[in-house]
């Protein structure tokens, strides 16, 4: 439930800065089906104990994990930001 709240105010705050990008949560295995096709892969505080595998998994993009903080806080402009930031795309 909060996955999908997070990416909600995340497309939120994507659209209110005008910034054109597609947003969703999927599991890992899904992600690896879209490699080629994903600019960060983003990993929520639940699943941190994933993200050394995901990083070797996905050695071409930013692989993050989210802030505990901002996820807690469903804080979707932080996180957007932070995705941004990892992209190189400020």
């Amino acid at each position: 439930m909060s996955t999908s709240l997070m990416v909600k105010k995340m497309k939120e705050a994507a659209e209110q800065k005008g910034y054109e990008c597609n947003i969703e949560a999927v599991g890992a295995a899904y992600a690896k089906e879209k490699k080629g096709a994903i600019d960060v892969l983003m990993i929520g505080p639940q699943l941190r104990f994933s993200y050394e595998q995901l990083k070797k998994d996905f050695p071409e993009i930013p692989v993050i994990l989210i802030d505990t903080i901002a996820y807690g806080k469903i804080d979707g402009k932080k996180v957007l930001e932070d995705a941004i930031k990892a992209m190189g795309a400020e």
